[in-house]
């Protein structure tokens, strides 16, 4: 925890007391990360709205500011111009304390993400287990917002947001045992580090293995964040809006924000633990950078940020592609699925690393890995091309069909 102080420490004084401490944590890192975490969401809510819009051939939101940039912006105002109604029967208190813990949860994640060599928070020894605890606090807020709204339909999706979170936390903490056994150490810079040199180091191809952790890791974080196609707790069709049916205003937008906050910090957290962190993954462009502590942490940033939003587009896009699952798939999906696979796989990569060491035979088995991932990427790419041609098949069959059908029964006629 030194580094954590060690800025505060400059700004307010070594020899300060405490307040002036707490003073200066809250000027020198909550404030920026406050802004930092709404900036990422209002733009992640944009980046949407945009996306699905274009997967639509809509143009989505075009009239304020350039492309619809302000469009956000322009309904976080009228947000807060709203009325906020406490419904009669709620707990006050619970129900004002849940956007904030919601919130709160998706901000203090980012303490131990770096983005950069020094671009970090507080380097923990136990950064991997403060996430997955740390994490969890948003799903506390769910729960109190379902309870304190005195709303069956907001209990219902509180209810179905716990059973999901828990329930998740099993394959996302086995993916996440899995890094740190392969890195050494349960420091997200520690584990960054590792990954140093050129892209085959980079965990996601480190063995054959890694590319299913990933996908359960990706998964995970899916329900965790309560996307689709794991939205149970906000089923319209089903719960109106889930735990968030009785608020309104900034409240609501509260809420609003933390799940794209929430969407940024799990993919953030996917590109340091298998995508590099901030290295470009070319060796010669991470070790010239490394000699400049200002360009290196700039660069550093810039590619953690682009790696994160490109998981956040893959969320996007599979939201408006995947239709949700039921209730029973989605444990069956977890249980039986994710979880035995999770196992195996944590065990036959640390088997793979024993047999080939990155340090030992060239990285040969990095190398094999990516090569793989690739492999993998391809017969997937095949695979989806040639199950939409014969999809494409049988419809325009099926149309021929019932065009024939509906002639012979107009000559009959």
């Amino acid at each position: 925890m030194g580094d954590f102080f060690t800025l505060v420490d400059w700004a307010v004084g070594e020899d300060a007391g405490f307040w002036w401490k707490l003073i200066g944590v809250v000027a020198v890192w909550a404030v920026p990360i406050t802004v930092w975490v709404s900036i990422v969401g209002l733009f992640s809510i944009w980046l949407e709205r945009k996306v699905s819009a274009h997967i639509q051939c809509r143009l989505g939101p075009m009239e304020v500011g350039p492309h619809g940039a302000l469009q956000t912006l322009a309904d976080g105002v009228k947000l807060l111009a709203k009325e906020d109604i406490i419904p009669q029967g709620a707990d006050r208190f619970l129900f004002a304390l849940a956007p904030i813990l919601s919130f709160v949860g998706s901000f203090v994640v980012f303490a131990v993400v770096p983005f950069g060599p020094d671009l970090i928070i507080a380097d923990l020894n136990l950064g991997i287990y403060f996430l997955a605890a740390i994490g969890s606090i948003e799903a506390i807020g769910v729960i109190a917002a379902g309870w304190a709204s005195n709303n069956k339909w907001s209990i219902f999706g509180a209810v179905r947001a716990a059973t999901q979170v828990v329930s998740y936390e099993i394959p996302l903490s086995l993916s996440l045992v899995t890094i740190a056994c392969l890195a050494g150490t349960l420091s997200t810079i520690g584990i960054v580090e590792s990954q140093a040199g050129w892209i085959w180091n980079w965990f996601l191809f480190r063995n054959p293995f890694m590319v299913v952790s990933f996908l359960i890791f990706y998964i995970a974080s899916l329900a965790e964040c309560k996307r689709a196609p794991f939205d149970l707790p906000e089923a319209e069709s089903e719960l109106v809006s889930g735990f968030h049916t009785e608020y309104s205003g900034m409240r609501f937008a509260i809420f609003f924000l933390a799940e794209y906050a929430a969407m940024y910090v799990v993919s953030a957290i996917g590109a340091v633990l298998f995508l590099g962190g901030w290295y470009t993954g070319i060796g010669p462009l991470d070790s010239w950078l490394a000699t400049s502590p200002v360009l290196g942490n700039v660069v550093g940033a810039l590619v953690i940020i682009t790696k994160a939003f490109f998981l956040v587009f893959v969320q996007m896009w599979l939201r408006w592609t995947l239709p949700r699952i039921r209730l029973d798939q989605m444990m069956y999906l977890c249980l039986k699925v994710l979880v035995p696979i999770g196992m195996f796989v944590f065990m036959a990569a640390a088997l793979w690393q024993g047999v080939f060491p990155v340090e030992d035979l060239g990285g040969l088995g990095s190398k094999f890995g990516l090569v793989w991932f690739i492999v993998l990427l391809v017969g997937t790419s095949v695979w989806v091309k040639k199950t939409i041609a014969q999809t494409k098949g049988h419809a325009g069959a099926n149309f021929l069909d019932h065009e024939a059908r509906l002639g012979h029964d107009v000559g009959v006629n």
